[in-house]
């Protein structure tokens, strides 16, 4: 459809939409709290804020600025697209023109958000995409153009129905110097940074102000001041340190899991050594106990996984599994171990007393923390019957690399090009040109088919060793009913004192 028939469809069919959804949100304001929000994020100093641009920022910093600093759309508590800077849009029937239409307001230092600036912002976000993996998903993004002073459009060359919830993507939030596009300001206070949001009145009711104090703290600190009743929100929590919370003494439901997709598990980290042996990493795979490091980590609702993609990604009916996926532990075993005995003779074959036999080291660099202490424990009785030595690479090489990371929306896509040859050292150049010819269709059935043979070829070559699907974590006490967890791991500190029933 043409971009300025589309327009015009736009202003029609999104006034009517924009008048319900204003006085549904100015309803859900009006029940706000008033009373700040002490909060802190699992950190070793407090969030900075910066431009997503300045290169790839730490986690606490990704969460200022998907508060202080949206894009064209932010998520929701939920996880579910909510306006940001477009308060709103459209999309064509073919979906390939997304039509946006910005607010009034302005920026936080009260400069004037213009369409062209916005351009000019994401435009410089996209060239990045080559060396970003997140970015890179977003290959079919053929420009993005200013119609008017608050019309953005944003023409694609082939459809992605998952276009939205990578804009809402922190690493799209807008920066313009040292000011951020909102829905929160900040400010130094001390030792913490004082974020705040001012809720226009409805219906003669007065303003009111929304304040979270936001601090940092280590994991045992964060948790230990929030059983004592100090603070009513951490987040920030992952895998290194959710041992630290599962057993510690807490409120009734105050842990929350966050139903998060991604990718769990160990990557080859260089091109030479152990992890460039097809076979050896064929090995290593199969003898994980999965369902024993699962239950070691005593994540509430983690289950094991074998397959690279996770199951329930869009277009994925049944992701590729291995051939010993269906044998137990105890089935795998003898294989197993005569595997490793013809991989690493002297130390399988040797006669010597075990504590004399050479072994070969397996380096694996992983998580600090308890977290990271039981994935080594369990790596070392998993792999070291087989002949090796595993140990902690700490700062020197290492042969695998553990990654922990939250896919930005469920398509396969983002899981398949993490492992391109542009941004890890063992790859599949066939993988690659499979992934290139998913970009290049315009058929979502052809693409789904691109991406489950390029998911064989990489499960097969063991580019990837999955274990299980990435773990996120937060306290939230009873006063803070807006607090929700959500697919993205991602969470705003909007609205942190409205019940979830009263947004909608």
């Amino acid at each position: 459809m043409p971009l300025r028939k589309l327009h015009r469809r736009f202003d029609r069919s999104a006034s009517l939409l924009l008048l319900v959804a204003a006085v549904a949100g100015l309803n859900g304001c009006r029940q706000a709290g008033t009373g700040e929000v002490d909060a802190v994020i699992i950190a070793d100093r407090l969030p900075k804020l910066s431009d997503p641009l300045s290169g790839n920022l730490a986690a606490p910093d990704l969460m200022l600025v998907s508060n202080v600093a949206q894009g064209l759309v932010r998520f929701d508590a939920a996880g579910d697209i909510a306006p940001g800077l477009a308060e709103r849009w459209a999309v064509s029937d073919d979906g390939l023109s997304y039509v946006f239409r910005l607010r009034s307001d302005g920026w936080s230092d009260g400069r004037k958000v213009r369409a062209r600036d916005v351009v000019r912002l994401i435009q410089r976000q996209l060239a990045r995409r080559g060396r970003d993996p997140l970015l890179d998903t977003l290959g079919a993004v053929r420009e993005v153009v200013a119609m008017t002073d608050r019309v953005i459009a944003i023409e694609l060359n082939a459809p992605r129905p998952h276009l939205l919830q990578l804009l809402a993507q922190p690493e799209f939030g807008l920066v313009r110097g040292n000011a951020g596009s909102g829905p929160l300001t900040e400010k130094a206070d001390g030792d913490s940074l004082l974020l705040t949001r001012t809720l226009p009145g409805f219906d003669g009711d007065e303003a009111q102000q929304e304040r979270v104090r936001l601090g940092k703290a280590s994991a045992r600190q964060a948790i230990a001041r929030f059983a004592s009743g100090e603070i009513e929100l951490v987040l920030g929590g992952t895998v290194a340190d959710v041992p630290l919370a599962t057993s510690a003494k807490l409120p009734r439901n105050s842990l929350r899991i966050d139903p998060v997709a991604g990718l769990f598990g160990l990557v080859p980290a260089r091109k030479d050594g152990l992890a460039a042996d097809q076979a050896v990493r064929a090995l290593l795979d199969a003898a994980i106990d999965r369902q024993a490091m699962v239950a070691a980590l005593s994540v509430p609702g983690l289950q094991p996984r074998a397959s690279l993609l996770q199951p329930g990604l869009d277009g994925i009916s049944a992701p590729f599994q291995p051939e010993w996926a269906p044998l137990s532990q105890e089935e795998r075993r003898p294989a197993l171990t005569e595997r490793g005995r013809a991989l690493f003779p002297l130390a399988s074959g040797s006669q010597s007393p075990p504590t004399l036999e050479p072994r070969r080291v397996v380096r694996v660099a992983l998580p600090g923390g308890p977290g990271g202490a039981i994935i080594l424990q369990r790596l070392k009785a998993d792999w070291e019957p087989l002949g090796l030595q595993v140990v902690e690479a700490g700062e020197g090489p290492a042969d695998f690399r553990f990654i922990d990371e939250v896919a930005p929306s469920s398509s396969p896509a983002w899981f398949l090009r993490r492992f391109r040859c542009d941004f890890v050292p063992v790859c599949s150049e066939e993988a690659d040109q499979l992934l290139d010819a998913a970009r290049l269709t315009g058929f979502p059935p052809q693409r789904n088919r691109f991406f489950a043979d390029a998911e064989r070829l990489m499960r097969e070559e063991v580019l990837f060793i999955p274990i299980a699907a990435p773990v996120r974590w937060s306290l939230a006490a009873r006063g803070v009913a807006g607090f929700a967890e959500n697919r993205f791991g991602l969470h705003t500190l909007t609205d942190l004192r409205i019940a979830a029933d009263t947004r909608n």
